[in-house]
């Protein structure tokens, strides 16, 4: 039985241009773009039609599950909260970032992450979530045990991206200490002989276990075809690693150089959308909006708020870029970028993973949202 929806009297954000048209949305495809209103379908009064949003990073999930220390919450319950924020923020495919290896710094025990993915598919399997969940893995390859969590993974067809991550002092996030005593020392209210017990022992296992880590992790990926993101590079050499490795997306480049040069070798760029909301990065790091107006900021990730990554499109738009140019950020690029050709634009034969965004000012309103034809928020 055919299902067929048509939307009409929209602006519709196609990838180099917006129409003022209609949309037919055709047994969960895209069937028909056409100019100016029809007389069938549901009126949009004149709201914008987007792509569904592509979240390639957020650990918002992370929050759900643990939402304090100590606390765990039922995984599926967890779950269903995560999707349904993340869906009428107009988010229709989203990585779930699960993190491997657990140290001094936190993390979660062997297994637990494993539990969590199964509930994950479970979840999809019962028709429980609304958005598409695939997931990332957040690999912190400085722990000691990062291959053993990530071992769990290795035959999960859900795992769609794998970053490389050291946030030892010294390392990317943290080049300076003035940062990491911050970060860590006031913040988990340490005296200063154990804040320094416990930066050399970030140091020392950094430097004993990041390289083989990384060079074992990028191995095994190439060879399932899966993409893999570098994390806060800060340096040209850090950038000729992750050139080396066949790294695809550049996660939060910590400096100038490392975006200009990651971006310049073909490299995704991504910053975190509440940099560009909140016009500042909270670790103190480079602005999103002065890498966007150097023309190097290629994708957005919510990371942890997700509605900023429907948010911030409009302020860059605002600003001065083209609205096109900057929902592309959020939909277009990142899809492309780990190889979801059939979905992130508005164009006939994708997916019609459609939201309908109605912006007088100020921050947009997500009215309704659609994936693969199929209206869940």
């Amino acid at each position: 039985m055919t299902r067929e929806t048509v939307l009409s009297n929209a602006r519709i954000v196609l990838e180099d241009q917006i129409l003022e048209g209609t949309l037919v949305l055709r047994d969960g495809l895209i069937a028909d773009i056409s100019e100016g209103p029809s007389a069938a379908g549901e009126d949009m009064e004149g709201d914008f039609l987007i792509p569904g949003l592509v979240e390639l990073h957020t650990d918002h999930l992370e929050a759900h599950y643990s939402p304090r220390p100590g606390v765990r919450w039922g995984k599926t319950a967890a779950i269903q909260s995560h999707d349904a924020q993340v869906v009428t923020s107009g988010i229709t495919t989203v990585f779930d970032c699960l993190r491997m290896g657990s140290d001094a710094d936190g993390g979660f025990e062997k297994g637990e992450m494993r539990a969590m993915a199964d509930a994950i598919a479970e979840a999809q399997n019962e028709d429980r979530l609304r958005a598409e969940h695939l997931i990332h893995l957040r690999c912190e390859v400085s722990t000691d045990n990062v291959l053993d969590h990530y071992e769990e993974f290795e035959e999960d067809p859900l795992v769609r991206l794998v970053s490389l991550m050291d946030h030892a002092p010294g390392q990317r996030q943290f080049q300076t200490m003035e940062q990491y005593v911050l970060y860590y020392q006031k913040k988990r209210g340490l005296s200063d002989a154990e804040f320094a017990e416990f930066c050399k022992r970030q140091q020392d296992l950094s430097a004993r276990y990041a390289k083989p880590h990384r060079d074992a992790i990028a191995a095994s990926c190439a060879a399932r075809n899966i993409s893999v993101a570098s994390h806060d590079d800060a340096t040209l050499e850090h950038v000729e690693e992750a050139i080396g490795y066949g790294i695809r997306l550049a996660e939060f480049p910590t400096s100038f150089e490392a975006a200009k040069a990651s971006h310049g070798a073909g490299m995704s760029v991504l910053m975190g959308a509440p940099n560009i909301v909140r016009g500042k990065s909270h670790s103190g790091n480079i602005a999103a909006r002065d890498l966007a107006e150097m023309g190097v900021l290629d994708v957005l990730s919510s990371d942890y708020v997700p509605f900023s990554l429907m948010h911030a499109p409009f302020i860059l738009a605002d600003e001065g870029m083209d609205l096109s140019k900057s929902i592309a950020m959020v939909s277009t690029t990142p899809a492309r970028t780990v190889g979801l050709d059939d979905r992130g634009a508005i164009a006939k034969g994708l997916r019609a993973d459609i939201v309908r965004v109605r912006r007088p000012s100020g921050v947009p309103v997500v009215r309704s949202v659609w994936r693969q034809g199929k209206r869940v928020a």
